[in-house]
């Protein structure tokens, strides 16, 4: 685990509710953001990543975004926002997304301040760096969870 200092990143996103049973079907859309970038000639800049706004015990509010070069009107869902720069407390998990929760509880259990507010969070987000269309074997995926520090 490490803390990264990180600039203002824009992204394309959408944005929806689940619980710990539908998560995936957020993931699920972000083909859906790469073509409304494609549509508009705006490369993407880094991996897909979900942001988790607010967390609950019974659900989640979270974006599914991909970063871009800058921010733009958005159109229809696909909306464009800017992950906010400051430190981030960062680390790498290699292996299906079952293990991603226990990742997070490591990095919650750091004495430091988190950017969050009750169930609110300043930016919460898993980076997934491979492609399952590519590499079929969970357990040979990297996924990046990455936590804003408080100010």
């Amino acid at each position: 685990m490490d803390i990264e200092t990180r600039a203002e990143q824009p992204y394309a996103a959408v944005r929806g509710t689940v619980t710990a049973e539908t998560s995936g079907k957020i993931a699920d859309r972000f083909p859906e953001v790469m073509q409304w970038l494609a549509d508009r000639e705006l490369p993407a800049t880094g991996a897909p990543f979900l942001r988790y706004l607010r967390v609950t015990a019974e659900e989640f509010e979270v974006e599914a975004g991909i970063p871009t070069v800058a921010e733009v009107p958005g159109e229809g869902e696909v909306f464009t926002a800017t992950l906010p720069a400051g430190q981030y407390l960062v680390a790498l998990h290699e292996g299906g997304p079952d293990g991603l929760a226990a990742v997070t509880d490591q990095l919650l259990a750091h004495a430091v301040r988190f950017d969050r507010d009750g169930d609110t969070w300043g930016a919460r987000l898993e980076t997934y760096f491979t492609d399952p269309a590519v590499e079929p074997d969970p357990s040979r995926w990297t996924t990046e969870v990455a936590i804003r520090l408080a100010g």
